[in-house]
């Protein structure tokens, strides 16, 4: 089982996933609502974006290892192994937006201004949409996985010497 100074890997990697994947629903949201935040921080925002999507597999992996240690999670696995296929849609959608402005940035250098069109107001509800379901899926995922824990330990563990 892999683990990190004494500790299990997969809640040191989860918590990556955490950080990041909000970061990048937060990074889609700003793209879609004011696209020229793209000439300045496209970059980084699909940076955060491939950032959360390959831990994820590497935090479902762990999580795995975890499992032959101290038995099943229950629903919080099967949740797991779902949110990369919410992450990959977000991936692709900041990446088409970025390149989408990227685009229009030097038709607008070589003709004047470009108005939004059809195409970036497409892209950006279809962004909204897939990173409210990020959400969901990350608070779905993190929940299950606490209650995985939290819901095993008994009570009187918690309470500490003399409660």
């Amino acid at each position: 089982m892999p683990d990190f100074n004494g500790l299990p890997l997969h809640p040191l990697v989860v918590h990556a996933v955490v950080v990041l994947l909000p970061l990048a629903v937060l990074g889609a949201a700003a793209l879609a609502i004011r696209p020229a935040l793209a000439d300045r921080f496209g970059a980084l925002i699909v940076g955060v974006a491939v950032l959360a999507t390959v831990a994820i597999p590497i935090a479902t992996s762990s999580g795995e290892d975890l499992e032959h240690r101290v038995g099943d999670p229950g629903a919080h696995a099967e949740l797991g192994d779902t949110l990369i296929w919410f992450a990959l849609p977000l991936l692709a959608v900041i990446v088409a937006m970025v390149w989408a402005r990227l685009r229009a940035g030097a038709r607008r250098s070589a003709t004047g201004p470009v108005g939004r069109g059809a195409t970036g107001v497409a892209l950006s509800v279809l962004a909204l949409v897939i990173a409210a379901a990020n959400l969901v899926q990350v608070y779905r995922v993190g929940d299950s996985g606490a209650r995985a824990v939290w819901d095993r330990t008994p009570a009187a563990s918690t309470r500490g010497p003399g409660r």
